[in-house]
């Protein structure tokens, strides 16, 4: 008798997803495969997918090593072999990616899941990140691939080359969008620009909402959003009407969620009727509040030390001193004089030192004496309006507290953008020698993502339909689990071979009744890769 074992693990599940949403069949339809290759790009593409979610720390490209260890031709096809999936063959299949355009790949893809799942598209949630690469580059070939360059990192690694990732996902976090910029790409353009591809590339209701943070915020990105398109974003506070605003004295009234209190008024910004909310939050004020006065200490030195400077200066004329002391109130606001005067001081001409000379014509020079103090009604009023924020939207009939749930969803790009630069999935850290293929490995990077997010969102919708639950870390019901906890529950799930006579026998050990739960409810996509077939 012999054995062997394979680790499949949540694998199984990340198959069945990518199976039930037909993206083989797009990605075949798009790149069909020739006749010298072994393997469909969309096998490839696959591979990579369960490489990206395989949660073990290696990088996504790390091939065939990775599927030494794996049940390749069940979760593959029969005749996979992990030494099919090597170098040259994912090289051939990113640039058949880049070849076809990998953003309108991706739109292509997007829409046959928007096809396959009730995902009800009302709110569109765009932002960017950069991702950091390491090594040298062939540099930019003046095509129409992206250039690897130095740019804003928001990672703060400015000693790195960079490409920019934005991204668009629906209220779940599905991604509905995806594109890669050069490194130096900026997000005003890079956002606005994903609206109106997003808008136009996919067949969205016209309730749809376009959400995004305060860089898309300008005059000309205004008007080109229009009244038309529903749009909600932060708006910027280094804009005067916005700085007014959040420095008036307004009555606030407290939000269905007491935390915040808000004040509605409206603004023409950009030529486009438009409502602006203040809000308030109070965790926000607080949490502010505590920095300001770590910050007050600090602030005061810095004062002393500039009023010390200023007192040194040499003045011709009381209006010039006058002047500056103004200038310096301006810029220390919560700063007032306790004391202030001008000393007048003559001086010879030239500059000389020693007593003037009989006759010798003098000059007048004139010190500024004062002394400060902490203003502290202005302190007080600062720390009044910590925590304040305005919304803008070109829906006039939205309430505040809808407005607000609807920014807050924002928080759902950025979870995306989060788990794409997670150690545990490793595709930031890139290290392909040509931008085209860059640009591809950024699709698969926002692909994997869908799979993760449609998975997660699939068992969640089949937990609460038909009212069950499965425990989380703390042994507790949940009916919202993430993909990773399922990942972990499925830890030891192996494809168990034994070869009797001659004859091959197979099973898959370690299921258990949570796992079995699942693995029913994802539906029998996902039950054949596990041996449940019905």
């Amino acid at each position: 008798m012999e054995t062997d074992t394979r680790s499949l693990d949540h694998l199984g599940i990340v198959a069945a997803v990518f199976d039930r949403l037909g993206i083989a069949d797009v990605i075949d339809s798009r790149m069909p495969k020739l006749r010298q290759h072994k393997l469909e790009h969309s096998v490839i593409v696959k591979a990579m997918v369960l490489n990206g979610l395989g949660f073990v720390g290696q990088r996504l490209y790390l091939f065939p090593e990775f599927y030494e260890r794996l049940p390749v031709e069940r979760l593959l096809g029969d005749g996979v072999n992990a030494s099919d999936l090597n170098d040259d063959a994912i090289g051939r299949t990113l640039d058949a990616i880049y070849e076809q355009g990998a953003t309108d790949l991706f739109n292509e893809i997007a829409l046959k899941v928007m096809g396959e799942l009730e995902l009800g598209v009302q709110r569109l949630h765009a932002d960017t990140t950069s991702f950091s690469v390491h090594g040298s580059y062939e540099g930019f070939n003046g095509g129409r691939s992206i250039e690897i360059t130095l740019g804003h990192s928001k990672d703060s690694r400015m000693d790195l080359k960079q490409f920019v990732l934005s991204l668009v996902t629906n209220q779940d976090g599905i991604p509905l969008f995806a594109k890669a910029h050069s490194g130096n790409a900026s997000d005003r353009n890079t956002i606005i620009e994903s609206f109106l591809k997003i808008k136009s590339g996919l067949n969205l209701e016209d309730c749809a909402y376009y959400i995004a943070d305060s860089a898309v915020y300008t005059e000309p990105n205004i008007r080109m959003l229009g009244r038309e398109m529903k749009w909600i974003t932060r708006v910027p506070a280094t804009i005067k009407e916005c700085e007014m605003l959040l420095d008036s004295d307004v009555e606030m009234v407290e939000c269905r969620d007491a935390r915040y209190r808000c004040f509605s008024t409206t603004s023409d910004y950009g030529g486009v009727q438009q409502k602006w909310v203040l809000y308030q939050s109070e965790p926000m004020r607080d949490l502010k509040a505590e920095r300001f006065e770590n910050h007050l200490e600090k602030d005061g030195t810095k004062a002393r030390r500039s009023l010390a400077k200023l007192k040194r200066r040499e003045f011709a004329c009381e209006a010039d001193a006058l002047k500056e002391t103004e200038l310096w109130a301006r810029d220390h606001p919560l700063y007032r004089f306790s004391h202030i005067s001008l000393k007048k001081v003559c001086k010879r001409a030239d500059k000389k030192r020693g007593r003037p000379k009989n006759g010798e014509k003098l000059i007048e020079i004139y010190f500024i004496d004062a002394d400060i103090e902490l203003d502290q009604e202005k302190v007080e009023k600062t720390k009044s309006r910590l925590g304040r924020f305005i919304i803008a939207t070109n829906d006039l009939n939205i309430d505040p507290d809808t407005l607000l749930s609807y920014y807050k969803g924002q928080q759902e790009v950025e979870r995306g953008f989060r788990f794409l630069k997670d150690k545990s999935f490793r595709v930031a850290e890139v290290y392909l020698k040509k931008e085209e293929r860059i640009e591809a490995l950024a699709m698969i990077m926002v692909l994997s993502l869908m799979i993760y997010s449609v998975a997660e969102w699939l068992i969640r919708k089949r937990l609460q339909e038909s009212n069950q639950s499965i425990p989380n870390q703390l042994k507790k019901p949940t009916q919202k689990p993430t993909l990773k906890w399922i990942a972990f529950m499925f830890l030891g799930v192996t494809e168990v071979n034994i070869w009797l006579c001659g004859e091959k026998h197979q099973k898959i050990a370690n299921l258990n009744e949570n796992t079995l739960k699942i693995i029913k409810l994802f539906g029998p996509e996902c039950e054949k890769y596990y041996g449940l077939e019905r």
